[in-house]
């Protein structure tokens, strides 16, 4: 009997020949059932989508259909398969339908939504011209193509920004290089959140400054600091009679003439220019980029950023007649983040113990 005939043999009676054709009417039968029960598992519900698919399945592994139905089923299945959320095998079928049926609408819209979900937008667009020319009034196609354009077009916004912040970053990286300017770890970043330094168009950094008052760490904020002002002219405006005193500064201690500025000496590692890089990223459109081109390998660049404190005194007293870009480019200061001060008054009690080196920053 033509069941047991080898596979790629040619049958030779008529018998044969007849046996075969019976066995392919079988298959397609059960095909088709395979595809009329996946069709009313789909009408059942989300709990049935398996089984849908399982039918689908089953009546592809059949084996008998044309390249039409096939494409059909291959088409439901993506259907199926795109209702679940699995958008990668959704697209799989319904790029394999196209090619067995080149004039699928519905599976040309399924490939659409799939790449859509994928984010693969040029894909979507092009399934979606190509569903639409051959089915001009399909409304369900003009209104995917609608949101492919959208969804395009904030893409391109996005990776617009992407490349400004980047370029913006980069720009910044080299101007802290040709000052000298030593970027360390951010610190006291609950107090800093994500600001950040500024480069403006006459190539001049303005910083946020964080000013602590280091007898009750209490803090303020110099929000643009140009590096070319100096510290009096920030200090005379914050310290003027005419604003109101600290509202700890209960004996009025901190007066225009009685504060000083001190920074702390670091020591250390600073952030190398790849690091650097992501640190000035934060916040950004682009904070999300891993890698990015010209980086150079953190290892080698580490390796000459290395920083000692010495043997000197820990805090360095700020002359106020200097701009902050003279200050920021002493050897022994490197910026935690952003630059920080600290504050401390001659007529406090706290000055002494300021002074004489017993007082450290909390951990």
């Amino acid at each position: 009997m033509a069941l047991w005939m080898e596979s790629g043999s040619e049958p030779i009676t008529e018998s044969e020949k007849a046996d075969l054709e019976a066995i392919a009417a079988l298959k397609h039968s059960a095909a088709l059932e395979f595809k009329e029960k996946g069709n009313q598992y789909v009408k059942m519900g989300k709990k049935h989508y398996a089984d849908a698919i399982d039918c689908y399945t089953r009546a592809i592994d059949q084996k008998v259909l044309s390249d039409s139905e096939h494409s059909v089923l291959l088409s439901n299945r993506a259907h199926v398969n795109l209702l679940l959320g699995n958008y990668r095998r959704a697209l799989m079928d319904a790029e394999e339908a196209i090619k067995l049926l080149p004039t699928n609408v519905k599976a040309l819209y399924r490939a659409a939504k799939a790449s859509l979900s994928l984010n693969l937008l040029d894909k979507a667009k092009s399934f979606c011209e190509n569903g639409i020319e051959l089915d001009p009034s399909n409304e369900e196609l003009k209104k995917l193509a609608k949101q492919i354009d959208i969804q395009r077009l904030e893409h391109e916004q996005r990776e617009a920004l992407v490349s400004r912040d980047i370029a913006g970053a980069k720009d910044l990286v080299s101007a802290m290089e040709d000052r000298g300017f030593k970027i360390g770890k951010a610190v006291f970043q609950e107090l800093t959140g994500l600001r950040k330094p500024a480069l403006d168009k006459n190539n001049i950094v303005h910083w946020p400054v964080l000013l602590l008052y280091a007898e009750v760490m209490s803090s303020d904020f110099i929000e643009d600091f140009c590096e070319t002002d100096m510290f009096s002219a920030h200090l005379d405006m914050m310290f003027s009679e005419s604003c109101p005193p600290l509202p700890w500064d209960k004996e009025n201690n901190y007066t225009r003439e009685a504060i000083e500025l001190y920074y702390e000496v670091g020591s250390g590692v600073c952030l190398s220019k790849s690091k650097l890089l992501h640190y000035l990223l934060e916040g950004t459109a682009a904070s999300h980029v891993e890698s990015i081109n010209g980086e150079e390998k953190d290892a080698i660049e580490d390796s000459n950023h290395e920083i000692s404190a010495g043997n000197g005194s820990k805090w360095v007293r700020v002359n106020e007649k200097r701009t902050l870009h003279d200050v920021l480019k002493e050897p022994n200061f490197i910026i935690p983040g952003i630059p920080v001060f600290y504050v401390v008054s001659k007529s406090s009690r706290f000055y002494k113990e300021f002074k004489a080196g017993k007082w450290a920053p909390p951990p």
